[in-house]
């Protein structure tokens, strides 16, 4: 093997190439070659995001969703990554989705190991089926499986599914035809178009230059970090070497490199997330670095004594995908018994900074996994239904009490609530825009109602801490008529609350259906209430500035039920999307609905205003 120092730098290798070209190639037909190589490159990347894309959207969110839901063990992690890799053509797609996972902290940082490691594995399957176009042979039936045999036939049929299928699906299998046919074709250009280079005496001496491990690994990351694609990257290399002009001694130094540059595009992506998440990157980053010295070196030294004779041979694709996929199996065995270890690595290179472990409550990276987000979103809601339920329980406790730090509490919660909405409602919106399934999208759009009702109800506790202040500073003190009337009210309220939030959290449909019914008891409530404080005014017992007050905190309490009301029938939806919601609401006030009277009945029993005093 030609060492680096025998060799031609590459400036002087590309000047080499120049000279040739003036005196061998005509330079007209050299910068078609070039085009043609840059042009063929171009449709490779394309076709390959075209049916990375594709296989994406065609595995559909569950095979992702599994993914989270079940990488209990390294191992499970390792075949569940593999799997997933495998599919969706894109081991960086893979880390990213993991490093929003540890960054939200939906999964732990020693889950991702297996995970990173099968999605490190699965990215070699790529090189597996780009190395069709390496097949040779006269045999009829052989011939078959090359690329330019069967590449326009699968373009065709692309075409067809995606232009005249109905389903999404349909759609989706043609996007993924069309761009396995777009990457071949671009393959075969690279590989047409490099064919009269390789006759250039100065190209070998440039590639003689990339055999230098050293810059043969620096070649492959830069290239790689730049398509940001592993497998777009060993595509390309798979596509110089049908030419013949690529050797073993060429290749292997760049392939390692390769798989180090994939690792930027989770690295970027890991760019201002939690501690933990930035670890998982790092692991990624680390699993191929060690494998990459460990074995290039022990590779180089055993060359020493040994001699290999192929390093100079050509290398074709399939020698390429066997390189790729020796390297990604030899790693695994040598890094997977020591997974924690790698965890303890990545947590000493990368360090706690005070509260910087704290997680991210809504992470969009997990807009790769949709359904996943969703889910976070739902669970982030949740908190805000608590905070908006401690919020109206603590303001009502200050109707009887006035209490000064439960009256900041409830100022609290409601900025809390507000941040919520505000978070939430722009995380919402936002995935509104990813391939939501129709079930998922009608949830969020529920959820984006939602949120607005907690918050609202939120703001109605701090509007009864306000008039409690009033009360406080005034002296104001209700007559015992109007303190028992309240506190009946008040109960009512803290029900329909309750089965409001009971409903949301657990998916609880009983609750639900109980909500409205419950409404419509508070509606009845404010009314008896605010007709006998007109009667106890008219008799000179209460003043008009109880009146005012009395008003504030009714109005407050049967805003809440109605929010609440909102709430139960936006859950009754979901869980029953085909049910007309206007026209349920409508069948149940006018008393026709049976379930909604005997409850009505019920609670009217259960909430209901004493006798007045004489």
């Amino acid at each position: 093997m030609t060492s680096f120092a025998e060799a031609s730098t590459p400036i002087e290798a590309v000047q080499e190439v120049v000279t040739a070209a003036q005196t061998g190639i005509a330079p007209f037909d050299l910068i078609l070659s070039i085009l043609g190589l840059l042009g063929g490159l171009a449709l490779f990347l394309y076709g390959m995001s075209l049916m990375s894309d594709g296989l994406e959207r065609r595995a559909g969110n569950q095979l992702k969703t599994i993914l989270y839901k079940l990488s209990s063990s390294p191992m499970r992690g390792l075949i569940l990554g593999l799997v997933v890799t495998a599919v969706i053509q894109s081991s960086s797609a893979t880390t990213v989705m993991v490093v929003g996972f540890v960054n939200s902290g939906l999964m732990k940082l020693a889950q991702s190991v297996g995970i990173i490691i099968g999605a490190n594995i699965g990215t070699a399957v790529t090189s597996w089926v780009l190395s069709l176009a390496g097949i040779e042979s006269s045999v009829w039936y052989i011939q078959l499986f090359k690329p330019s045999t069967f590449t326009p036939v699968v373009a065709l049929i692309g075409i067809v599914m995606h232009m005249m299928g109905k389903k999404a699906k349909t759609k989706d299998t043609g996007t993924i035809f069309l761009g396995f046919a777009v990457l071949m074709f671009g393959m075969e250009m690279m590989s047409d178009s490099v064919d009269p280079i390789t006759e250039l005496p100065g190209f070998q001496s440039v590639l003689t230059a990339f055999s230098n491990p050293i810059l043969g690994v620096i070649v492959g990351t830069v290239f790689t970090a730049i398509v940001q694609s592993s497998s777009a990257s060993v595509g390309v290399l798979q596509a110089l070497s049908v030419s013949g002009a690529i050797s073993f001694g060429t290749a292997i130094p760049i392939i390692m490199g390769q798989n180090i540059g994939t690792c930027v595009t989770a690295m970027i992506s890991s760019t201002g997330a939690s501690t933990d998440a930035r670890r998982a990157s790092m692991i990624h980053l680390l699993f191929n670095v060690i494998g990459m010295i460990v074995w290039l070196s022990l590779f180089y030294l055993i060359n020493v004594f040994v001699n290999f004779a192929f390093l100079s041979t050509a290398i074709n694709p399939v020698g390429i995908a066997i390189v790729h996929s020796i390297f990604k199996l030899l790693t695994t065995a040598l890094l997977m018994p020591f997974h924690k270890k790698l965890v303890d690595l990545a947590c000493l290179l990368i360090r706690d900074k005070g509260k910087d472990a704290e997680k991210e409550l809504l992470d969009e990276r997990l807009f790769v996994t949709p359904p996943i987000a969703l889910a976070r979103a739902r669970s982030v809601t949740n908190t805000m239904a608590e905070v908006a339920s401690a919020s109206i329980n603590n303001a009502i406790t200050l109707i009887s009490a006035y209490d000064e730090k439960v009256a900041e509490s409830v100022e609290k919660d409601e900025d809390r609530a507000d941040k919520f909405e505000d978070m939430l409602g722009t995380y919402l919106v936002k995935l509104a825009e990813t391939s939501l399934s129709s079930e998922d999208s009608h949830e969020q759009s529920k959820l984006l109602h939602m949120i607005g009702d907690f918050e609202r109800i939120s703001d109605h506790a701090n509007d009864i801490a306000k008039a409690s202040l009033e009360m406080a500073e005034k002296k104001i003190s209700f007559s015992e008529d109007a303190i028992r009337e309240l506190s009946i009210m008040t109960d009512a309220v803290r029900e329909t609350m309750r089965l409001a939030l009971d409903a949301f959290i657990n998916d609880n449909l009983e609750s639900a259906m109980q909500v409205e019914p419950l409404e419509q008891v508070v509606d009845k409530l404010q009314k008896q209430i605010r007709a006998r404080h007109i009667d106890r005014l008219s008799r000179g017992l209460c003043s008009i500035e109880h009146g005012f007050v009395l008003s504030d905190i009714l109005t407050a309490l049967e805003r809440v039920s109605d929010h609440c009301s909102n709430i139960a029938g936006c859950v009754i939806e979901i869980k029953q999307s085909s049910m007309d919601m206007h026209s349920y609401l409508g069948e149940m006030k006018s008393g026709e609905n049976e379930y909604f009277n005997d409850k009505y009945k019920l609670f009217s029993a259960i909430f209901t205003l004493p006798e007045k005093m004489a």
